[in-house]
């Protein structure tokens, strides 16, 4: 069985073990979420289930999004099992230890330019430099004349879509939907994770 849910991250901590050993991890406020549509073969060309996770004001849902119900997201995960609309996944589909992988949006970091956005190492502090510390230097050559399409250069940096795999469960505690995952996850407080595994 594929197992997945989407979260909301909560914060970073850490957690001992029975051993007195300390693992760092990210807290998330994981479902339930509820299926909204399931996809067939047949009908759609693949399988997959949209689910719906939070809820939201009626007034701000558009009006297609109402017959689904009042959710605050819509999420489509690829999947075999036969779902059915209406049915609830709750946080106890994992257990703790089980590897997983979490999607979520990176930090948004505005402008920046290239020694913080692709690690660049300016220019000498010495013979004659003035206000070269940061800059990117030279960006072309005398052919083909023109800057050449994917250079590094300053520009806007994160709001990326991450995926990051091969972390851990470390707790799950069901009735209050938290889930503490080993390590760090994409995204400030209060955005949205997705997790399968």
């Amino acid at each position: 069985m594929s197992k997945f849910i989407l979260a909301k991250k909560v914060e970073m901590s850490q957690v001992f073990d029975d051993k007195g050993k300390v693992h760092p991890v990210t807290w998330l406020l994981a479902g339930p979420i509820f299926v909204t549509q399931a996809k067939t073969k047949e009908k759609d060309g693949y399988t997959a289930v949209q689910v719906g996770f939070g809820s939201k004001k009626e007034k701000n849902m558009k009006k297609p999004q109402k017959k689904l119900g009042n959710f605050e997201v819509f999420k489509e995960f690829k999947s075999e099992d036969i779902l059915n609309v209406g049915d609830k996944i709750e946080i106890s589909t994992f257990a703790e230890g089980d590897k997983i992988e979490v999607s979520a949006t990176s930090k948004g970091k505005g402008f920046q330019g290239v020694v913080k956005r692709h690690g660049f190492h300016g220019g000498p502090r010495t013979h004659g430099q003035k206000h070269s510390e940061r800059a990117p230097g030279s960006i072309g050559a005398v052919w083909p004349q023109r800057v050449l399409k994917g250079k590094r250069m300053g520009g806007r940096m994160g709001q990326d879509r991450v995926t990051v795999k091969n972390l851990k469960v470390i707790k799950i505690i069901p009735e209050k939907n938290l889930m503490a995952i080993s390590g760090a996850i994409p995204g400030h407080r209060g955005s949205l994770v997705e997790v399968r595994g």
